[in-house]
């Protein structure tokens, strides 16, 4: 598919400026038509072309293998969580303590791709909720990040998942979400300031009270004011 001048340079300075469209990962209709095994083969053709396009030795022991191994890597690994059948339960239990404060999981581990380079996002990210009458399993907070995370992603869709994601498991608007995390296509390439990272935030419920922000700020010791 070629692209004309004109809409190459847009592009581009889309993915520059991480614009994104909305809050649902753009998937076509047919997405999951292919079988896993089936995305592996056409993928290993693809990256072969790639690689000897670049002019690589592909018969070289070390680069024989390559195709194969980022082909199962796509779609087992990095982009696994495009499939809905990977989706983490979420298993929700009766808050029978009666816990009323909120709950902050911080510094969840993000690893995740920019959908514009297709280079890492790597950061963290802080979870809190105020339980209504339902409380989460902590893993399986960790569990959701990760899910979202692993798929061609823009930081603020992936914030914004993860928040509605988990109003949808407790039951309650009052979830909140930030996620720090370095972009390699900003760290590695272009501007290559390996010092920046971006910070997103999605606030529901009681935490756009800024009290009740700021004291979910405190815990994850953000000094960032939203």
């Amino acid at each position: 598919m070629k692209i004309d001048k004109a809409l190459e340079e847009q592009y581009e300075e889309l993915g520059n400026e991480h614009i994104g469209s909305s809050a649902n990962t753009p998937l076509r209709d047919d997405a999951f038509e292919a079988s896993d095994d089936e995305k592996i083969e056409g993928i290993e053709t693809q990256v072969y072309n790639i690689m000897e396009t670049l002019g690589l030795d592909l018969t070289d022991d070390s680069l024989r293998g390559t195709p194969r191994r980022v082909a199962k890597m796509f779609v087992k690994e990095i982009f696994a969580g495009l499939h809905p059948d990977r989706k983490p339960k979420a298993s929700t239990f009766e808050n029978k303590y009666k816990y009323g404060e909120m709950l902050v999981e911080k510094n969840i581990t993000v690893y995740s791709t920019c959908e514009h380079h297709l280079l890492p996002i790597v950061g963290r990210a802080h979870v809190a909720y105020i339980s209504n009458g339902t409380v989460i399993g902590l893993s399986k907070m960790n569990r959701i990040v990760d899910y979202y995370a692993k798929r061609p992603q823009v930081q603020e869709r992936m914030t914004m998942q993860i928040v509605q994601e988990l109003q949808q498991a407790l039951g309650t608007k009052d979830v909140a979400c930030v996620v720090d995390a370095k972009h390699l296509c900003v760290n590695s390439r272009g501007i290559r300031d390996i010092e920046s990272s971006t910070v997103t935030a999605e606030f529901g419920g009681k935490f756009k009270d800024a009290a009740v922000r700021r004291e979910f700020l405190d815990y994850i010791n953000l000094d960032t004011e939203f």
